[in-house]
């Protein structure tokens, strides 16, 4: 079997009727951005089936407008915390968070590559995304300050970063759900979030479910708020793609308000550039400042349009990669926190790496962006579909045959065509 049929069959082997699992039994559901990576993945051989990627994931979609994290198509015991530790009374059942907003983007993506025969599909969802949009607006910045916020570490799908360390400490261990963790039985504990995580996770969820998932009370009881430097620049290039949409299907107005999202964003996400650590970084939105710590987030305004240290940027990747550390590492590896195969503390992430390649790229960076792009395909082809990657040993990690991590190789194999 060739790589590209390899990669395709995974995608097939994790169907489940018009949505993708991100891997069997790890995570049995269907994911927000996992299903917008997988859709553009999709596309580069089966159109009707990346649409429909979309489409299911936005069955789950609420009357305000949020995508949530993960949609609960069918039941499963495999995965905790299920629908009924979330309690909400939906069809089909969902989480109450968001996740990275890829969808936009994934849309745009799979018109292009689709062309005239597309349109239909992209018209129909263009005003489930528009609202989707909206809904960051209302419910995580109020006040218009150009930046959303975050209030659970798995809205960020970087679940247990240490960017997240210092504002975690704010967030009590205490819950009312029984934990039950249902991961450590697929992968081994020490590549999973740790229990005292898990335990200030929960008693986030139990939180807001006291609130009956009101967006104004969430956002003003949440003791963990930040301004996610990777979830902003997420959003940000998805305005610039959702803007792109409008052009096509949208009214004036739309396309005026989208545009002035996008001006203000792009100058609140040019002041989280930290100039003594050279990155862009997360602020603390109840601490106050920016937090001090490197991550491959922070490498992420790159794919949302701002390049103004790009090189600086190409620099640090360039010398990890001198130094034969695998691109690009979820946390800086000289720091302490660095753990290079526990979850987000460390790994490589294929998904994560595409969007910074790309963003090199739009950038001129061109060498850069290939280094990224090669060492993803290298730690892939030998270690196989793994969920992510340790940078020191490139030892595939997590849970097998992971479907955003073949749609990945089906992307970067096609644009090393090219």
């Amino acid at each position: 079997m060739s790589r590209i049929e390899a990669a395709r069959a995974i995608l097939a082997a994790n169907d489940r009727g018009g949505y993708t699992v991100p891997t069997n039994r790890l995570y049995p559901f269907q994911w927000n951005w996992d299903s917008a990576f997988v859709a553009m993945g999709w596309a580069t051989f089966d159109f009707d089936r990346a649409w429909r990627e979309i489409e299911r994931l936005l069955e789950g979609q609420w009357e305000d407008g949020l995508v949530p994290q993960i949609v609960f198509h069918a039941p499963s015991e495999d995965y905790f915390p299920g629908p009924a530790v979330w309690g909400i009374a939906r069809t089909p059942p969902t989480s109450g968070i968001p996740q990275p907003p890829v969808l936009a983007t994934a849309a745009r993506f799979v018109l292009e590559r689709h062309g005239e025969d597309g349109i239909a599909r992209a018209r129909a969802i263009y005003p489930k995304l528009v609202a989707n949009h909206l809904w960051w607006q209302r419910a995580r910045d109020p006040d218009d300050t150009g930046l959303v916020a975050t209030l659970h570490p798995w809205e960020t799908g970087m679940d247990n970063s240490p960017a997240w360390d210092a504002a975690l400490e704010r967030v009590p261990t205490e819950t009312q759900t029984e934990i039950r963790r249902r991961d450590t039985g697929h992968v081994d504990a020490a590549f999973r979030p740790r229990g005292v995580e898990y335990q200030r996770f929960i008693h986030l969820v139990d939180l807001f479910r006291g609130t009956g998932w009101d967006a104004v009370r969430m956002l003003q009881l949440s003791p963990f708020k930040v301004a996610d430097v990777g979830t902003n620049a997420i959003l940000l290039r998805a305005e610039r793609d959702l803007l792109a949409l409008a052009e096509r299907f949208g009214t004036a107005e739309e396309r005026d308000t989208i545009a002035s999202r996008i001006a203000r964003k792009e100058t609140v996400i040019a002041g989280l550039w930290d100039e003594p650590l050279g990155h862009y970084l997360t602020r603390d939105l109840i601490g106050g400042g920016l937090i001090p710590v490197r991550t491959s987030a922070g490498f992420l305004p790159l794919f949302a349009g701002l390049h103004d240290h790009a090189a600086a940027l190409a620099e640090r990747i360039d010398a990890w990669r001198r130094r034969g550390i695998g691109l690009v590492p979820s946390t800086d590896p000289d720091a302490a926190s660095f753990e290079p195969q526990r979850y987000w503390r460390g790994p490589v992430w294929a998904v994560v790496n595409w969007m910074i390649a790309r963003g090199l790229r739009e950038a001129g960076l061109d060498a850069t962006a290939d280094s990224v792009a090669s060492e993803t395909r290298r730690l892939i082809g030998d270690a196989g579909f793994s969920e992510y990657f340790n940078p020191i040993d490139s030892a595939g990690i997590g849970g097998g045959t992971f479907s955003w991590t073949a749609a990945i190789d089906l992307l970067l194999g096609e644009e090393a065509q090219r």
